[in-house]
């Protein structure tokens, strides 16, 4: 059996595949987004993980055959590679892993393992491409002074919109009360406090609150539909460039897929087709395959040297659904 997890900045998702290419189990848990609590977290989420995910499918954690790890941040802070790497083998001993970042997961599943370029936005954004074996990313410098296009990016664009609209910078519209009442605000200045004090600029939970701007939208506020249009726009600028490192011209045909709940908002699936389907290459833009969990497991088996066809990844694909909501 194949192990897929793959470790988003909300929660770890868990996906358990058999020989025959089928589900077997799933489970969820909190986030590995470690920073916050420490690297010891990543141990902790991954054996309570492992231990749920092998016992919903009746199966012991030894018989996993292989894993791939899809841990948030991998890779990008070079002194936690060494002990990053000495949990995954601690968990899964020698041989029978392979830990990458989480945008791998988003590609694999998306794209079903296929060359091409997966665009992520959840709680943050980033982007990775595959073609003949190179490899490229582009975007996920973090939150707080990239992964544009990302929840994070499009709450942030919202508080500070919010913040205008209160004192009077910009015209009052649906924003105001929509965060307000995410916030429960007394008073508009206690949103300071709140995130600030309170939240001690908890990533996810500001990034949870793109879905005040969403509802706003939704209201007919034209600033917060903006916001999430220029979150599209951003989004798109990520594709030319893994195109580009990866030496794809104008005479092929490139396959674009995404994944990650910010996907959910219809003006940003909108904005990013929009602006990915107006360039100058051939763009096969594609709805997502499988979700990133189960895309972890395939590329597991991959690994292994078990590769799935072409009618059983269609066959996972009518077992899994990708819909995903905004960041929560």
């Amino acid at each position: 059996m194949y192990l897929g997890v793959d470790g988003g900045g909300t929660k770890t998702a868990f996906c358990l595949l058999g020989d025959d290419g089928l589900v077997v189990a799933e489970s969820q848990h909190d986030s590995m987004y470690y920073f916050a609590e420490g690297i010891e977290l990543v141990e902790r989420v991954l054996r309570t993980g492992i231990d749920t995910v092998c016992k919903a499918a009746g199966v012991a954690p030894d018989s996993v055959d292989y894993a791939f790890v899809g841990i948030p941040c991998y890779g990008e802070v070079s002194i936690d590679l060494p002990e990053l790497d000495a949990i995954c083998e601690r968990v899964f001993g020698a041989g029978r892993h392979t830990c990458g970042n989480d945008m791998v997961c988003g590609w694999a599943g998306s794209l079903g393992g296929a060359d091409g370029i997966n665009v992520v936005s959840g709680t943050g954004s980033i982007a990775y491409g595959e073609r003949d074996g190179t490899a490229w990313r582009a975007g996920g410098w973090g939150e707080l002074f990239g992964d544009e296009g990302s929840g994070y990016w499009v709450a942030t664009q919202g508080l500070n919109a919010f913040s205008r609209m209160s004192d009077g910078r910009l015209p009052s519209g649906p924003l105001v009360p929509a965060v307000r009442e995410a916030l429960g605000l007394g008073s508009d200045l206690d949103a300071v406090d709140i995130v600030l004090n309170r939240w001690h600029g908890d990533r996810a939970k500001i990034a949870a609150m793109s879905r005040a701007v969403a509802r706003a939208s939704e209201a007919g506020d034209p600033v917060a539909t903006q916001i999430l249009r220029d979150a599209g726009r951003e989004l798109s600028v990520l594709v030319d460039v893994v195109a580009d490192a990866l030496g794809f011209d104008d005479s092929d045909v490139v396959p674009v897929s995404y994944s990650g709940g910010m996907f959910a908002a219809p003006y940003v699936l909108a904005s990013f087709t929009e602006h990915v389907t107006a360039s100058s290459r051939t763009v096969d833009l594609r709805e997502p395959l499988l979700p990133p969990h189960v895309g972890a497991a395939v590329y597991a088996a991959r690994l292994a040297g078990h590769q799935l066809d072409p009618d059983q990844l269609q066959h996972l694909h009518s077992q899994t659904s990708t819909k995903e909501g905004l960041p929560s």
